[in-house]
C-alpha cells in the first residue's frame, strides 16, 4: 500500500488535477492542447535530448532489455489485431486496436513513475526502450495498415516507406532522439549555459505533460465496443507486462533493466494511439475509451506491478 501512496498515487493525482481543472473550466480545452503541445514537441524532446547525451549508449542499450520489452510489445500487437477480428471487426479495425495493444504510454507515465520508485539514476534504460518507441511502433502499425488497405491489390513499397519516413521525422521526441545521438556519438560539447537552460525546460516536461494528459482525457467519451475496450485494458496493464517480466527473466536482465522493462510495458496506451487511430479515420471510439479507462485502471495495476518488482 505505501507504494501506491507515495510512488503511484501522486503521479495520478497531477493527472486528476489536469482532469478535474478542465472539466470544471479552470483552464480550457485550448490551454491543454498548448501545454500538450509544449511537452510533447518541446520539453520532451529536450529532455531526450539532454538524456541521450549525457549516458553511455554501448552501456545502455541492452540487446537482451529491447528483446525482452519489444518481443512482448510485437505479440500483444497481434494478440490485439487477431482478437479484434475474432471479435468481428474488420481488417483496418484491428490493427488500429492491435497497436492500442503495442502503444504503452512510455514517455508520460513510465518515466516518472520509475523516477518516483527508482530515482533519476533508474532512467537509463527507459530512454533506452523510448528511442526505438516511435519508430518501431509506428512502421509495424503503419506497415501493417497499408497492407491490409492494399488488400491483395499491391502494394506500393515506395510510397509506404515514403509514409512511414514521414510520419517519424515529423516526431519531435524522435528528432530530440536523434539530436542527442549525434552530439553523443560526436562528443560535441553543449556549452553550459546551453546545458543549464535546457535543464530547466526538460524539468518542466513531466509535471506539464501529467497535467496535460488529464486535460486531454476530458475530451473522450466512454462509448465503443466494450469488448474490445476491455480486451485492450487486460493486454496492455496485464499480458503485456507478464510477457516482458517472462521474457526479462529469460534474457537474465539486470535488476535496473527488469524493473524500468516491466513498469514501461504496463503503462496504460499513450496519446499516440488515438493519433494513429485518428490519422486513419477508423477505431477512433475504442481507441479513446480505452484510452481513458485504462489510464484509470493504471494507478492499481502499476501499483501491483511494483509490489512484484525485485
Amino acid at each position: 500500500m505505501s507504494a501506491l501512496l507515495t510512488i503511484v498515487l501522486p503521479v495520478f493525482m497531477v493527472i486528476g488535477a489536469g482532469y478535474l481543472a478542465t472539466r470544471v473550466q479552470i483552464v480550457n480545452q485550448s490551454v491543454i492542447d498548448g501545454l500538450m503541445r509544449f511537452t510533447q514537441g518541446v520539453a520532451f524532446p529536450i529532455l531526450l535530448f539532454r538524456a541521450i547525451t549525457q549516458f553511455d549508449v554501448g552501456a545502455a542499450f541492452h540487446l537482451p532489455l529491447l528483446l525482452s520489452f519489444y518481443a512482448a510489445a510485437i505479440t500483444c500487437f497481434f494478440i490485439g489485431l487477431f482478437g479484434a477480428r475474432a471479435l468481428g471487426r474488420d481488417a483496418q479495425d484491428s490493427v488500429v486496436i492491435g497497436f492500442c495493444c503495442l502503444f504503452s504510454n512510455s514517455m508520460m507515465l513510465g518515466v516518472p513513475i520509475t523516477e518516483r520508485a527508482f530515482g533519476t539514476g533508474a532512467l537509463d534504460a527507459n530512454f533506452a526502450i523510448i528511442a526505438i518507441h516511435a519508430p518501431l511502433g509506428y512502421t509495424i502499425g503503419i506497415v501493417a495498415m497499408e497492407i491490409v488497405r492494399a488488400g491483395g491489390s499491391g502494394l506500393d513499397a515506395w510510397s509506404l516507406a515514403r509514409r512511414i519516413v514521414t510520419q517519424i521525422s515529423r516526431n519531435p521526441l524522435v528528432i530530440g532522439l536523434a539530436c542527442g545521438f549525434a552530439v553523443n556519438l560526436s562528443g560535441l560539447p553543449v556549452p553550459v549555459s546551453l546545458g543549464d537552460a535546457m535543464d530547466m525546460v526538460a524539468r518542466a516536461a513531466l509535471p506539464c505533460a501529467l497535467f496535460a494528459v488529464g486535460g486531454v482525457l476530458v475530451q473522450y467519451k466512454l462509448e465503443g465496443d466494450w469488448r474490445l475496450i476491455g480486451m485492450i485494458c487486460v493486454v496492455t496493464l496485464a499480458i503485456h507486462p507478464g510477457l516482458t517480466w517472462i521474457f526479462g527473466t529469460m534474457g537474465n536482465l539486470s535488476v535496473g533493466d527488469f524493473r524500468s522493462a516491466v513498469l514501461t510495458a504496463a503503462c496504460a496506451p499513450g496519446v499516440n494511439t488515438y493519433v494513429f487511430a485518428n490519422l486513419y479515420n477508423r477505431g477512433k471510439r475504442s481507441a479513446a475509451s480505452a484510452l481513458l479507462i485504462s489510464t484509470a485502471v493504471c494507478l492499481f495495476t502499476m501499483w501491483f506491478w511494483l509490489t512484484l518488482l525485485p
